[in-house]
């Protein structure tokens, strides 16, 4: 077992504990932690979004904070603001909760879009700039975010540059009847609705040297020139498509090597194939696609013209 496989045994015991019927969607957050990249969690209310948003933060070392999106919620409440400090006649920052490791921000798309870009430079540079003057966030800094599907009521749509932020969005959708059944056995009481999540008895620790070695190894995964060259083909692909006004960026390119990548490892394989390619299309490629007019009135939707891509492009040998 390498240290990517033994990186995601342990996040998978930390969060079974808790989180139940969602394995295949703790994987896609694994691949996430492990490229450095944000994640995007989205579906309807009450599936246990924000339960697996907290309970991979709690999993994870480092200070975790935690942020509801609000229509009132302001940028200054998320970063802070300086405050005229009496004693010293000086001002002095009130670091807001995006001053921390693992950040939860729990419905996002409650949040108006101007507080919403007030996360733009927190998640691509680490850094947020307040009052002309710039703060560093931690190295390892990770935005969790929460969204409802955009036509309910009280949500703003995340805009192209917030979303291609966003390494990778996994939806989550519900439950099989089997996994809906324990969970009622497991929270149906009365006391389980006021107490805390339970956690695995075998969960094992997670440091920040998992984390690193899992990094290593995954940076040592090879990725061939014919493999650079498919991601590149997908990526033409989705520029090119009639139906899609906005394809992929070379950020969403990078995220899709850096996702494969992991995806091979966590397989013990040292080489990327072109299926870890595809296995993670679904969650890098889809919400960075913006649809054009007649293709949205045509009822089609992003994860299905990521899926037409694959089928355009040619698979190298």
């Amino acid at each position: 077992m390498n240290a990517l496989e033994d990186l995601e045994r342990r996040i998978q015991e930390r969060l079974e504990g808790t989180v139940i019927g969602l394995r295949e969607l703790i994987r896609t957050l694994v691949i996430a932690v492990v490229s450095r990249g944000h994640v995007l969690i989205e579906g309807a209310p009450g599936l246990g979004k924000t339960l697996l948003g907290k309970t991979l933060a709690a999993a994870l070392s480092g200070r975790f904070t935690r942020i509801q999106g609000t229509a009132d919620l302001m940028p200054s409440d998320m970063t802070g603001v300086h405050v005229l400090d009496e004693s010293s006649r000086k001002f002095v920052l009130h670091p807001g909760p995006v001053f921390t490791d693992v950040l939860l921000v729990d419905e996002i798309n409650r949040a108006s879009p101007k507080t919403q870009s007030a996360l733009l430079q927190a998640m691509e540079e680490r850094q947020v700039s307040i009052d002309r003057q710039t703060y560093r966030l931690p190295a390892d800094f990770l935005v969790i975010a929460t969204q409802n599907p955009h036509e309910f009521e009280g949500t703003f749509p995340l805009p192209e540059s917030q979303l291609d932020r966003f390494m990778m969005r996994v939806d989550v959708g519900y439950p099989a009847p089997e996994d809906e059944t324990r969970v009622l056995d497991r929270y149906g009481t009365i006391a389980a609705a006021g107490a805390a999540a339970p956690e695995s008895p075998a969960a094992a620790g997670i440091t920040a040297e998992h984390i690193a070695a899992a990094r290593e190894c995954a940076d040592h995964v090879h990725v061939s020139p014919e493999l650079t060259g498919y991601v590149l083909a997908i990526a033409r692909a989705s520029r090119e498509h009639g139906q899609i006004a906005l394809g992929l960026s070379t950020r969403g390119v990078l995220a899709l090597v850096r996702a494969a990548r992991v995806a091979a490892g966590l397989r013990g394989s040292e080489f990327v194939t072109p299926d870890d390619v595809k296995r993670v299309t679904p969650w890098v490629v889809p919400h960075r696609l913006s649809l054009t007019s007649e293709a949205a009135l045509e009822g089609r939707s992003d994860r299905e013209l990521a899926g037409t891509l694959l089928e355009r492009v040619p698979v190298p040998r």
